[in-house]
C-alpha cells in the first residue's frame, strides 16, 4: 500500500541467522566491534563486516569510530524492545523450551538498558500492583504514588521530567512470557540498584548477578505479588 511503513525493509536483514545473532549480542547494552561479533558469531571479519553493514543500513544499528575501531551497538532502546518483544515470540510454544537455559539469565538479565528475567517481571507487577505505574489506552504512566515512590528511591524530578524518551514503556520479556518495565524509568531503577550493589553486571553475559543484599533489599522494595 502505497504510503505505509516499509515493514519489510526492516524485517529482511534480521530474517539471518548470522545478523539476528549479532542483534541478540547487542541486547546487553554494550558496543561492539566487528571483530568482536564476528568472533562470536563464528564469522570471519569480513563477513561480519557485510551482514553489520546490513543491519545499519536498515537503521537497527549505529556505528561510532574510536581509535582504528568501529564499535556497533543497537539504534535505540526501540530497537531493543523490538528484538526483545521478537524473542519472545519466537520461541516454541512448550513451558520448557522458554527463553535461556541458562538460571542466571532466566533470574536477572540486561534487555538493553533495563532489567529483565524474573526479577524484572517482580519489579514490574509490584509496582503496578500497589498503583504505581498507570495502565491507559494511550500507553504506561507512572501515577502520582509511583512518582513518590520513585523519589523516596533516589530518583529525582529532572530523572522523571517529561523528555522524548517514554518514561514507562511495556516490554513483552522473553523468558517470563509477561511485561517487564522499559523506558527511561527502567533505565533508572537498574541503574539505581546496581549503585546499590543489588545487581552487578558479568562481562560477556546479558545475566546479572544478584547478591545476597540485592535479594533481601529487592523481596523488601519490590514486594512479589
Amino acid at each position: 500500500m502505497t504510503g505505509s511503513p516499509n515493514i519489510a525493509r526492516l524485517a529482511a536483514p534480521l530474517a539471518d541467522p548470522a545478523r539476528a545473532r549479532m542483534v541478540m549480542l547487542l541486547m546487553d547494552g554494550r558496543a561492539w566491534t566487528v571483530t568482536e561479533l564476528g568472533q562470536a558469531t563464528g564469522l570471519t571479519k569480513a563477513s561480519a563486516s557485510e551482514h553489520a553493514a546490513r543491519l545499519l543500513d536498515a537503521g537497527l544499528l549505529t556505528a561510532k569510530r574510536q581509535g582504528r575501531h568501529k564499535y556497533l551497538r543497537l539504534a535505540s532502546p526501540a530497537v531493543a524492545h523490538l528484538i526483545e518483544t521478537m524473542m519472545a515470540l519466537a520461541a516454541p510454544d512448550q513451558p520448557q523450551s522458554l527463553g535461556p537455559r541458562d538460571p542466571a539469565l532466566r533470574e536477572a538479565r540486561l534487555c538493553y538498558n533495563h532489567l529483565a528475567g524474573a526479577l524484572g517481571v517482580q519489579l514490574y507487577a509490584s509496582l503496578s500492583t500497589r498503583g504505581f505505574l498507570a495502565h491507559t489506552p494511550g500507553g504506561l504512566g507512572l501515577t502520582a504514588r509511583g512518582h513518590a515512590f520513585c523519589q523516596s528511591f533516589g530518583l529525582t524530578e529532572a530523572d522523571l521530567a517529561p523528555a522524548r524518551a517514554p518514561l514507562c514503556r511495556d516490554c513483552l520479556d522473553w523468558s517470563e512470557r509477561q511485561s517487564h518495565l522499559g523506558g527511561r524509568l527502567g533505565r533508572l531503577l537498574l541503574a539505581r540498584m546496581e549503585s546499590q550493589d543489588w545487581l552487578r553486571r558479568r562481562d560477556g553475559s546479558r545475566a546479572l548477578t544478584v547478591t545476597p543484599v540485592g535479594r533481601a533489599a529487592i523481596a523488601q522494595v519490590f514486594p512479589p505479588c
